[in-house]
């Protein structure tokens, strides 16, 4: 008996204190930028979500990974008033951006949760659980960084690793540490710099052709003809078939750093394989 009693009072001790951890994590968070909305949907159940950014939602061009999960949760502008109707108790913001925001919210007494933006995968792993621990679910936090690690390990990376150049419309080459090293995880090393940009971050597109990468990714975020996709679907790309592999490919994963980037590792990893297939001289069984 005293076995069994002393069981039931750890039992409710244990349940007490849970009980009061999750009184004592916000229940209505408010997320008010893009990236910080992709952590919060995938952290947080629906019911403690009070508030994401417009931007998870925007289809004009879609930028976010959860746009088709979204409908039904409130949607806020950078806006103080539209905020603060949502009556939360934390809102999540990006260090460093949104300042006017950021000082309203502050001087109204609304706890703010500032994330980190992680540079590398190491940070993504620091800067998930710091946030998973604000908001009570460090648990979750661990989960995500699991499936990206998971993610990482099922690349079948070719060796050497595959010269890719990510071009995005109006010529910028897409390049931030993160992406680097997700590339490199996936067996492919960026050559923006190599091909060599103008002063803007342009790489022309005579710099393509007169040095071809064996890997071209086009950004295909907003498929909807426009001047700025003109450069992707440049005649004088048609010139590389043959040795360069060019491949539209959704880069909206790398838009905001999280676990979630991770998941292009194993599809980047793929393109390199047949990429490296296709370069002159290459092995084939």
């Amino acid at each position: 008996m005293r076995l069994a009693h002393g069981w039931h009072v750890a039992a409710f001790a244990w349940a007490l204190a849970a009980a009061t951890a999750a009184q004592a994590s916000p229940q209505r968070v408010v997320s008010t930028f893009l990236c910080t909305d992709e952590y919060v949907f995938r952290l947080l159940p629906r019911e403690r979500i009070a508030a994401l950014s417009y931007l998870s939602a925007d289809r004009h061009p879609v930028v976010s990974t959860i746009a088709d999960e979204v409908a039904g949760i409130p949607l806020v502008h950078d806006s103080a008033e539209e905020v603060l109707a949502r009556h939360p108790d934390a809102v999540v913001m990006f260090a460093g951006t949104q300042a006017r925001l950021h000082a309203q919210l502050r001087a109204a007494g609304v706890t703010i949760i500032d994330a980190n933006w992680s540079q590398s995968l190491d940070a993504v792993r620091l800067d998930a659980l710091a946030l998973g621990r604000a908001l009570g679910v460090e648990a979750r936090a661990k989960a995500l960084l699991d499936d990206m690690d998971r993610m990482l390990a099922s690349a079948r990376a070719p060796s050497p690793p595959v010269r890719t150049l990510i071009y995005e419309p109006n010529g910028y080459a897409g390049s931030d540490p993160l992406t680097d090293e997700i590339l490199h995880k996936a067996g492919l090393t960026n050559v923006g710099g190599e091909i060599g940009t103008t002063r803007s971050g342009v790489v022309p597109v005579e710099a393509v052709v007169a040095n071809p990468p064996e890997l071209l990714l086009l950004s295909n975020a907003d498929p909807r003809p426009s001047l700025s996709n003109l450069v992707l679907h440049h005649p004088a790309l048609r010139s590389l078939a043959g040795h360069t592999l060019i491949a539209p490919v959704s880069l909206r994963p790398l838009a905001c750093p999280g676990p979630w980037s991770a998941g292009m590792a194993p599809e980047l990893a793929r393109l390199g394989v047949k990429a490296r297939a296709l370069a002159p001289g290459a092995h084939r069984p």
